[in-house]
């Protein structure tokens, strides 16, 4: 029954044709007619096969940057040319099929340089994307959501110093260290700590009146609590009880309630959320102004730290998508 169950942002076969290949889309919404007959609001992805034969030399080219790039294992040609049966191309078109015309879900991720293209032919109904289809302009654009991997976006690490051997450096200058690898415990004794800090986390959720409205039910609440901001301060417990179990457990849960952690994405209200949208596209990052005529009961702190967590939401990459797309 459950493979029969879809929500939005599933992806999805089909059928729209008895005689061509299921078709692939992502769910936006689903919705009852007047009729009773559910309907998806679907957003198109597209194959080779729809898109034009220049359109197809470009995606080539772009597939031997990323295999150089990435510095791909080599491939025999059956699997190159089994690969460009699962790249697929987003677009911004959407249209609206009747939910019976599914034939079942799919898996669609963006490519990024740590993937190793072949692992892709391991798995059944496994798809990829990296370029971003445009139907009205006949064009083809890399999408955005790249994860930068190399030696042009990581910093060298200088050799470990030998037992005995100065540092040199001005420990002064230094950032603080707040967590020490080499500690007493074992790895699983740190990740059972930390099932109890989520686990204090999430009744302490259950205490706060506040909480309770923002997260209803125990799923919400354990998931809040699951976020990095209760996992930095388990761990920062930890280096301050000098990795003594015993102590991090009482810090966590107090005579006065147990410590209740949150970050900005969990403090805001979905109101808020949206006039911080509202006031991006008219502002950009000028969070002075944000602050000042949108959300003036917000710190500018407050506001920058949303900023930057927000930017790891779906919202944000569908908004950079469809910028993308209306300035091709």
């Amino acid at each position: 029954m459950a493979a029969n169950m879809y929500r939005v942002g599933d992806y999805v076969y089909f059928e729209n044709s008895s005689s061509n290949p299921y078709v692939i889309r992502r769910i936006e919404e689903l919705s009852k007619t007047a009729n009773g007959n559910v309907e998806a609001k679907v957003v198109c992805l597209f194959r080779r096969r729809d898109i034009s034969t220049q359109l197809n030399s470009l995606a080539d080219n772009n597939a031997r940057d990323f295999e150089e790039d990435s510095k791909q294992p080599p491939a025999s040609e059956s699997q190159k040319h089994q690969l460009k049966h699962r790249e697929l191309f987003l677009s911004r078109q959407f249209e609206s099929l009747p939910a019976t015309h599914i034939r079942g879900k799919c898996n669609v991720t963006l490519l990024n340089e740590t993937d190793v293209l072949t692992t892709y032919l391991e798995k059944e109904d496994s798809f990829f994307y990296s370029l971003v289809f445009d139907p009205a302009q006949k064009t083809l654009l890399a999408d955005q959501g790249e994860i930068r991997v190399g030696s042009k976006y990581q910093a060298e690490i200088p050799d470990r110093l030998a037992e005995g051997e100065s540092d040199g450096r001005v420990q002064e200058k230094l950032e603080t260290k707040v967590w020490d690898p080499d500690n007493q415990l074992k790895d699983p004794q740190i990740d059972q700590f930390l099932v109890v800090a989520r686990a204090v986390g999430t009744f302490a959720r259950a205490l706060d009146c506040s909480s309770s409205i923002r997260q209803p039910s125990l799923h919400m609440s354990a998931a809040a609590a699951s976020r990095d901001v209760t996992l930095f301060h388990a761990m920062d417990t930890l280096a301050r009880c000098g990795y003594d179990l015993a102590r991090a457990m009482c810090s966590l849960a107090p005579q006065g309630g147990p410590v209740l952690c949150r970050d900005e994405m969990e403090e805001w209200g979905a109101s808020e959320a949206i006039l911080f949208e509202e006031a991006l596209e008219k502002y950009g990052k000028d969070f002075n102004d944000i602050r000042q005529d949108f959300l003036p009961w917000k710190s500018l702190a407050s506001i920058v730290q949303f900023y930057y967590m927000w930017k790891t939401t779906d919202r944000y990459i569908q908004q950079v998508v469809l910028l993308t797309l209306s300035m091709g």
